[in-house]
Order: C-alpha cells, then structure tokens, then sequence
C-alpha cells in the first residue's frame, strides 16, 4: 500500500514537473540583472516597456555636459560590442526593446543598421522615434521629414525587428507641437495607415489638435517631479483617456530622476534611490498604458538614464528587474485600442501561476482519499468482507499471473 501511494505521489509530482515546464514563454524579457540571457527568459508580467535609446555617442561626447560616465566607459554609438551589452542588460531587466532616435543622415543610418543586425541576433525589439526640432529646438522643414518618413517605412519598417502595434510597425514624431496641423498631416500621410505614427504632445488639447492625423501619443515627459507636481497622475489619466476614446495608442512615459543643468535647463528631479523611478513607474501603470516608454537607456546629459553608470554601478537596473517581476493590477482598460492586441503579457503568468498553486493542492486532496480508500480495502479484506479482494489479488486479475 505505501508504494502504490509512493509511485502516485513520484507520478504526480512528474506530471507536474512537465506541465510546469511546458508553461509559455516569450522573448525578451528575464529577472536576472548583469546576466546574458542564453535561454528564452520568462515574459515579465505587465505592459511591454520600452526604453528611449540614443546612438549620437563618440568617444569625445563624453567631455561635455556629463556627470556621470557609463560602466562601459567612453564608448562609441558604432562599436557593435557595446549594442549587444546593451540588450542583454536591458533585456535582463525585462525591457522589451529599444526606441531609437533616428533621422536620415548617414551616420545615424550606419547606426541603425548595425543595432538592427545586434537586435536580430539577441532576438530583441526595436522602433524609431524621429527627432523632428534641431539642436537649437526648431522644428525641421516639414518636407524634409515627410521624406525621411517615407525612407523609414521603405527601407526600415518592416523589418522583423521593429516592434508592431495592431499588426502596424510603431513609431513617434518628435516635437509635433512645433508643427501646424498642416504639416503633420503632410508628413503622416505618406506613411499611414501601414505605420503607425504617435505624437509627443503634452496635453489632451496638444493631443486632439492633431489626433486625425497620428495615431496616438508618446508624451515625453523626463523633468516631472512626481514628489511636488499634484496634477501628475490626472493629467497622465486624462490623455490616456482621450487617446483611448479614439481607440488609438498610448505610451505612458516614466524616468528614474532628472537633470538637465549642465545643458542649459534649470530643473531637476532627484533619483533618490530608485524611489522616483518606482513611484513614476507606478503612475504610468495606473493610466493604462498600451506600452510604457522608459526615459531613457543612455540619456545622460539629462541625467535620465538606467545603463550601468561609474557612479551607481547597476542601481537603476536592480530597481527596474524587481519592478518588471512584480505582478501588478492591469485595469482593463489597458489593453490595445485596435482590433488586435498589443504586446503586454499579464495573461501569460496564468498557466504557470495556476500549475504552482493549483496542482499542488489537488495532489494533496488526491493522495488522501487514495490513502484512505487503500486502508479501508485493507481493512476489509483482512476481516474476510464478501466482494473484496487484497490488493495483491487486484494486482493479478489486471495484470495476469507473473
């Protein structure tokens, strides 16, 4: 009887074993932080998260402006080692992919190009966010970037590599609100409806000026205080809301600290340990983002950014694994605004929660009646009760005689 109750307890804990393993699992994403991910790591819980990606470095960039040098020292946006260390530290912190700002020169091409080779190998995401104002913050000529729109969704967008939204590769216009609602639609009409185009206003207005020719909104807000600023989570709230009533796109923004002083900007927003990343990333939850947009990787003139640092070393890392591993309340609005979903994963932890809390406690339930019912044939058989066999005489009329 003990070991007809041993071999199903060691079956049950094998069916177990391989249901649980054959829980789902997606690419990219994983918990472990300073680790190259080699195995397809376990999706992370929530919306897709997205983190703001600059290639404008070369190794004399690093002179100005900067506080902070990153662990990887003085490097350049073209050395190919340093784009693969970075996706197998951003996707070991659960960050889906990269938005990479880019506009049509020759550099910037050369760059994509090689981070999209780097993405492809590392099984990662991407997607483009076109710097539309000048170094001195003035708006490009509208042709020119309605022709490096058409460059993009020609000779880019379609690549696996980029991420998708709807079925639609994903990408942001940088500095709508310096545009006249003219010359959006210009520029968006040569690649829309195949790509999808968001805005970067500031405000449900800033918004809805331009909505019928964009689909959505990335807000790039890196300088809010969250500790000070009481109209934050309303008003991330609010253009949730309107952009959500268009069924259309948002990207929920949220940084780690803020400080821009030393290129010319007079805020700032102290890191204070990850607890502004935390509470930002928390806010951003809560407006129920279609992806959330991290800002940034390795924006350190504004001191925004999460890559390992010389002086925090993998901090804001740490902090961003432990988050992206926390199951948290998805509202049920926060799902894709199109007919077809967006990548967020809440509903792929079920299986694998369900199998480790469930099986468990109907392997219990089982093994007690079978525990039961075999001492109670025991007992049966022993007193001489008509109709019971012992078990050894149920082995042999199932089995024939050995």
């Amino acid at each position: 009887m003990r070991r007809a109750v041993a071999g199903s307890a060691l079956s049950a804990l094998l069916l177990l074993a391989v249901l649980v393993g054959q829980a789902p699992v997606k690419e990219p994403g994983g918990a472990a932080v300073r680790l190259v991910a080699t195995t397809t790591p376990a999706s992370p819980p929530g919306p897709a998260l997205y983190a703001y990606y600059y290639q404008w470095f070369v190794p004399k960039s690093w002179d100005r402006a900067k506080v902070d040098l990153p662990e990887l020292g003085a490097y350049s946006s073209d050395d190919p080692y340093v784009m693969h260390k970075h996706i197998q530290q951003a996707k070991a912190a659960g960050i889906t992919g990269f938005i990479v700002s880019w506009k049509d020169t020759p550099t910037n091409t050369r760059r994509l190009k090689a981070l999209m080779a780097v993405a492809a190998e590392e099984h990662f995401l991407l997607s483009m966010i076109y710097q539309g104002l000048d170094f001195d913050r003035n708006p490009l000529p509208a042709a020119r970037v309605a022709t490096d729109f058409r460059t993009f969704a020609q000779q880019f967008a379609f690549n696996p590599v980029f991420a998708r939204m709807g079925g639609k590769p994903l990408t942001i216009f940088s500095g709508t609100w310096a545009y006249s609602h003219a010359d959006v639609a210009r520029i968006t009409s040569g690649v829309r409806p195949g790509v999808l185009v968001l805005s970067t206003e500031k405000s449900v207005e800033g918004y809805r000026r331009i909505a019928d020719v964009t689909d959505g909104d990335a807000y790039y807000w890196s300088s809010v205080n969250p500790a000070t600023n009481k109209n934050y989570a309303d008003k991330l709230n609010a253009m949730s809301a309107a952009v959500h009533a268009d069924a259309k796109y948002w990207l929920a923004p949220f940084a780690p600290g803020f400080d821009a002083r030393l290129v010319g900007g007079t805020k700032s927003v102290a890191r204070n340990d990850g607890r502004t990343l935390r509470t930002e990333y928390a806010t951003a939850l809560k407006s129920s983002p279609d992806a959330l947009g991290l800002i940034s990787w390795n924006e350190f003139s504004e001191n925004t950014y999460v890559e390992p640092s010389k002086k925090f070393g993998h901090r804001y890392l740490d902090v961003l694994a432990e988050l992206r591993q926390t199951n948290v309340p998805v509202p049920s609005s926060a799902v894709d605004s199109s007919a077809q979903p967006v990548p967020t994963e809440p509903g792929r932890q079920f299986p694998t929660v369900a199998l480790l809390v469930g099986l468990p406690v109907l392997l219990i339930v089982g093994l007690t009646l079978l525990g039961r019912r075999l001492r109670r044939r025991h007992r049966q058989a022993a007193a001489g009760a008509p109709g019971v066999e012992p078990t050894h005489s149920l082995a042999l009329r199932r089995n024939g005689p050995t």
